[in-house]
């Protein structure tokens, strides 16, 4: 990893929660995004994809845990208050 620039990133020791937000967004992401899909041809090709899914997953996607509200409306909620 090293070789590419890559940090790696790992979690104190017993500690599974430091990651648990991200794995549980790639996951979805895996699962709604890319489950049954064929390859991308390109890298742009895939970059296209994730950030229309990113945009996809915070302003349109809802959630039972915001009480049906988008990320973004969620959040635009809880400043208002």
């Amino acid at each position: 990893m090293a070789d590419h620039h890559f940090i790696q990133s790992m979690s104190r020791k017993t500690n599974c929660l430091d990651n648990a937000p991200v794995e549980s967004f790639f996951h979805l992401l895996k699962t709604e995004l890319l489950n049954g899909r064929p390859l991308t041809r390109n890298i742009e090709e895939f970059k296209r994809l994730v950030n229309g899914y990113i945009n996809f997953f915070n302003k349109i996607r809802i959630f039972f845990k915001t009480d049906g509200l988008s990320s973004v409306e969620y959040r635009n909620e809880q400043l208002a208050a």
